[in-house]
């Protein structure tokens, strides 16, 4: 595994590469960082090179000591372009594999510069105000508001519960190998600023339907097939009505990607390789 950082404006991205051919870029569900995808990384790194980041203020990428903490969608995205350039030969274009949040950057991403990307996976992009009874979802601001009132136990309880139960707590660190115990602890650290900065400031982010129906065969959107009938499931089943699409669903739930990695993974080179 290589290891770098790039400076961008107002940060230092942490980022980490393994494998070879076509570049894969994996963006990590809010406060996570480019360890989470460990467990599937060894599967895509036979046919990619996987590239994987810490997102902008989270483990370890810096901020600058004058940035902004209030993470916004079009900045991440933009990390990620420069991310993607600073990396990318000339002339080649890169697939793109976003959970959640980082679901949410990678329709950014496609929407802005999809002539560097060959294919985007946005996997449950929680975008609450694409849903007809948008008015009537406020579980993420009640998550926000069970953090401020209880703490992140309450708050870790009530998104569990909210999201049908479908992402498993994260295990203790004590026995874990070494680069996983570390990377508990940064997730543990990560958890209340992403609380604080990112989870209501991204799930009011609306996509750009008309730039994503433009380049609409570079976009697969996905759910894991235990959120449906669950609020994750619903806005990517939204969106893809919207731009004549059908979701393509992944194994496990929420994070399928950690809960059940080989065959989360082996799915994901399959719908890569469709296209």
């Amino acid at each position: 595994m290589r290891t770098g950082t790039l400076q961008v404006s107002g940060a230092d991205l942490h980022h980490e590469m393994r494998g070879s051919g076509p570049v894969l870029l994996l963006l990590p569900a809010g406060g996570g960082d480019a360890a989470v995808f460990d467990g599937i990384a060894g599967v895509l790194a036979e046919r990619y090179t996987v590239l994987t980041l810490d997102p902008r203020g989270y483990s370890r990428s810096r901020l600058a000591p004058s940035g902004p903490v209030e993470q916004r969608v079009d900045v991440q995205s933009e990390d990620a372009y420069r991310l993607l350039t600073h990396i990318l030969p000339p002339g080649e274009e890169a697939y793109v594999y976003g959970s959640s949040s980082g679901a949410i950057v990678a329709l950014d991403l496609l929407a802005r510069h999809p002539e560097r990307l060959r294919l985007v996976v946005a996997d449950q992009p929680p975008c609450a105000r694409l849903l007809p009874d948008a008015e009537e979802q406020l579980f993420f601001e009640r998550v926000y508001e069970a953090f401020r009132a209880g703490g992140l136990g309450a708050a870790a309880a009530y998104f569990l519960d909210g999201i049908g139960g479908t992402l498993k707590p994260m295990p203790d660190p004590a026995g874990l190998p070494p680069r996983t115990a570390e990377m508990i602890g940064r997730l543990n650290a990560n958890f209340p600023l992403f609380l604080e900065h990112e989870l209501r400031q991204f799930t009011s982010y609306v996509p750009d339907e008309a730039a994503l129906a433009a380049v609409s065969e570079r976009l697969v959107l996905a759910a894991g097939r235990d959120t449906r009938g669950h609020l994750p499931y619903r806005p990517a089943a939204e969106l893809a009505d919207r731009l004549g699409l059908e979701v393509t669903e992944f194994p496990g739930g929420h994070s399928g990607y950690t809960d059940c990695p080989e065959e989360f993974g082996r799915r994901l080179v399959e719908v890569l390789g469709a296209r």
